[in-house]
């Protein structure tokens, strides 16, 4: 059986993988850098790449490693010192509903990382928990106890009572705070 070119292939994830890695990074320029990183490394490595296996579990991976390699780096360095940048952070204004789009990310961004991650692949980008598990190199119980801990800690963040309605919300929150029941 013929499979198209890796190559080719590879150019039709590139939204997905920005997504990532700006859900990652909650900020665009070093996404879009990032992005990039990920994207040379594939393109120069794409011998390594097997013909017929999940080329976006395999950018994506390629990504997350990279995150985590700049996180580690970043741990050593100190930055914002004299509070230059985080004084020009504003805060948009509430608007009406129990679930608001702000205090999602708010709650989102309070998660660990590796929470958060699992949250991303498993409920917002559609993986399965052993695709998830495989790209952030668990074991799938290991991906579902993230999952599950990570709902559970934005039920609380957000102090949503289980039979509370999710209002105001796009399709991509409700399957990270919706339905634990995901196929794996």
């Amino acid at each position: 059986m013929s499979h198209p070119d890796p190559k080719d292939e590879l150019v039709t994830h590139l939204p997905a993988l920005r997504a990532f890695a700006l859900s990652l990074t909650r900020n665009r320029a070093t996404a879009d850098d990032m992005m990039q990183d990920a994207v040379l490394k594939a393109w120069t490595n794409m011998d390594k790449f097997e013909a017929g296996t999940n080329m976006r579990a395999w950018l994506f991976t390629i990504l997350r490693n990279n995150y985590y390699s700049s996180r580690r780096k970043l741990n050593r360095e100190v930055a914002d010192v004299d509070n230059a940048f985080s004084d020009t952070l504003s805060v948009k204004p509430d608007h009406d509903g129990r679930l608001q789009m702000m205090d999602f990310k708010v709650a989102f961004e309070q998660l660990a990382d590796e929470h958060r991650e699992a949250l991303i692949l498993v409920g917002a980008s559609g993986f399965s928990y052993d695709d998830a598990a495989e790209m952030c190199g668990v074991a799938t119980g290991t991906m579902k106890s993230r999952v599950n801990r990570a709902r559970a800690k934005l039920t609380e963040i957000l102090q949503l009572d289980d039979d509370e309605a999710l209002e105001l919300t796009d399709s991509a929150t409700m399957a990270v705070v919706g339905s634990p029941n995901l196929p794996s």
